[in-house]
């Protein structure tokens, strides 16, 4: 069990992190597209601020050493240096690219194609959460833990990888769900920074995770069935 002032730390550092995290996507999207007229980008921090809210406080009493697992953003790895530093962008520009096109009116998507983009962002975002409460080692860095076993159930029945598989939903549709064709342009650098991304992760498992080698075997597929 996690002391108590760890467990006030932990609190500190994931509520500064939510704000953070809310406050740059409302200066994204209604900064950049010049107006709080901007429905997407309301329902979008909707649906994603109440199941991660949800989330967080169900973490916080039955599992908080995931919480802090996710709250480390220092890479050890060379290569997933690399990759998250040039994956920065492009997973920024995602979100700023729509207001930007909002405001100078470059896309018309039909408000049900958003709809059903935020429809499709909130399915990637369950997936995700889901993953998270399967495995409590899903670190937001590409390590392995001396006590870390290896998670065969639930999702990673499925594919190796379904974090990522819910991400590449999550952010594959955001433009859209915000209202852009041209923020589309971005998802396919976000895809394949992921795919550069699992490629050296494997390798981290393979070597330091045992059973993960057999488990590749049984599970063939990364991201998606059939497909890769």
């Amino acid at each position: 069990m996690m002391q108590e002032m760890d467990i006030k730390g932990l609190k500190l550092i994931v509520i500064s992190r939510f704000i953070l995290v809310f406050a740059f996507l409302a200066l994204a999207f209604f900064l950049a597209a010049g107006t709080f007229n901007y429905w997407q980008a309301w329902f979008y921090i909707i649906i994603l601020f109440i199941p991660m809210l949800t989330f967080v406080l169900y973490m916080f009493k039955h599992d908080p050493k995931f919480l802090e697992r996710r709250m480390r953003t220092r890479e050890k790895r060379r290569q997933q240096k690399i990759i998250q530093q040039v994956g920065l962008a492009p997973f920024l520009l995602v979100y700023i690219l729509p207001g930007l096109d909002k405001r100078f009116g470059w896309s018309k998507v039909p408000d049900g194609l958003s709809i059903a983009g935020l429809a499709m962002v909130l399915f990637g975002y369950l997936i995700i959460l889901y993953v998270f409460l399967t495995n409590s080692y899903a670190s937001r860095v590409v390590e392995v833990e001396k006590e870390q076993k290896i998670i065969t159930t639930g999702p990673y029945s499925i594919v190796r990888h379904p974090m990522y598989t819910g991400t590449i939903f999550f952010y594959g549709v955001t433009p859209l769900a915000l209202g852009s064709y041209w923020g589309m342009i971005l998802t396919v650098f976000i895809v394949i920074i992921l795919i550069f991304r699992i490629l050296d992760e494997e390798k981290e498992l393979t070597e330091n995770l045992e059973g993960y080698r057999e488990y590749t075997q049984k599970v063939k597929y990364r991201l998606i069935p059939g497909l890769w």
